[in-house]
């Protein structure tokens, strides 16, 4: 046992980038959301550092894996805006190191000043977009989609579809569709939404609830003729099959958001954490990350990388008619309470 250890001894001191190489960097991000195959052995060829992947579904799950003890588990998270003011709050970030990230200088200005973060002391925008619905052209035609009506008007002629297993998009939906505020908080608009997401949820031809990329996956399976998805999620597939699948904000309007980079409060490599937002932010690599998810990226200096159909795409950038109807979910604050509560009123019945 000693020789052995005085081999080993006698290697690192010979070759001091076993070491390094030895390094790794913990994410917790959302599934399909990079190459998860090449990604991060481009990260680890630039940086010597290896990567490791877990994946989540939901902010939700995220950050009740945080709470369970996921704070010194991983060093880098990718949350969206609406869940940022909570994970603030309760300390569970973070403050970045700012003359660590150099290339914060290539974001676009609209994403230095987010709200939830101006001065992006906890967070760095990963990519952003929208939530729509994705449809099999071979059930639904273009006219049929123009509205949410298709999913909550019994007397459309739909076949088996998904709704979206997030709070605040979903009933956000919900709200817009029946002509209320998005982020409205009004207890009876809010339990006219509930109601009309319970009456949807119990017809036949609904197939309840799926998260992160279930319904997409479900829709190119043929199981589901319609989900509501993330853009990224559909766009991939569309673009692969235009006269198969479709991608469409319906009138009423929807959510924009944006997801972002950050450090849990206790992670176990806070340098590797910085290495690989500022690496994220180089231009070339954030339009290689766009290029793949095809979602729209904050990183300005990446826009002329970025594959010139792509930007063409009102799926992916949005027209300016299509941004009149969209909106960010807003932080409610003590009011999350009553979005919750009929939240948990629209899953249980």
């Amino acid at each position: 046992m000693n020789k052995l250890m005085a081999v080993f001894l006698a290697f690192m001191v010979l070759v001091p980038g076993a070491a390094w190489c030895a390094e790794e960097l913990k994410i917790f991000t959302w599934s399909e959301y990079m190459d998860e195959e090449n990604m991060p052995k481009e990260f680890e060829e630039a940086t010597g550092i290896k990567v490791h992947l877990d994946m989540y579904e939901s902010n939700e799950e995220m950050m009740a894996k945080l709470q369970a003890g996921g704070l010194g588990q991983y060093d880098l998270i990718i949350p969206s805006d609406y869940i940022m003011p909570s994970l603030i709050n309760l300390n569970l970030l973070t403050p970045l190191d700012h003359s660590k990230i150099p290339n914060l200088k290539n974001l676009g200005d609209k994403f230095k000043s987010a709200t939830f973060d101006p001065g992006n002391k906890y967070s760095v925008g990963w990519q952003w977009g929208t939530v729509g619905l994705m449809y099999n052209k071979e059930k639904l035609s273009e006219s049929d989609v123009q509205s949410w009506s298709i999913l909550f008007d019994p007397s459309k002629n739909v076949g088996p579809f998904y709704l979206i297993d997030s709070v605040r998009e979903m009933l956000g939906i919900a709200l817009a569709y029946l002509g209320y505020d998005f982020n409205s908080i009004d207890p009876k608009e809010l339990k006219a939404a509930s109601d009309l997401l319970i009456e949807t949820k119990k017809r036949s031809s609904c197939l309840g609830f799926k998260g992160g990329v279930g319904g997409k996956n479900d829709v190119v399976s043929g199981v589901a003729d319609a989900a509501i998805v993330y853009n990224g999620d559909a766009i991939q597939t569309v673009s692969q099959e235009p006269d198969k699948f479709g991608f469409i904000v319906p009138k009423e309007g929807s959510e924009i958001w944006i997801d972002s980079m950050c450090i849990p409060a206790k992670a176990p490599n806070v340098d590797a954490a910085h290495k690989w937002i500022n690496w994220v932010l180089e231009p070339e690599v954030g339009a290689s990350l766009s290029n793949y998810n095809q979602y729209a990226t904050p990183n300005e200096a990446a826009i002329p990388f970025i594959t010139p159909e792509d930007l063409k795409n009102p799926g992916i950038w949005p027209t300016p008619e299509i941004m009149k109807t969209l909106h960010f979910v807003k932080d409610l604050g003590i009011n999350n309470k009553i979005v919750d509560e009929a939240w948990t009123r629209t899953k249980s019945q």
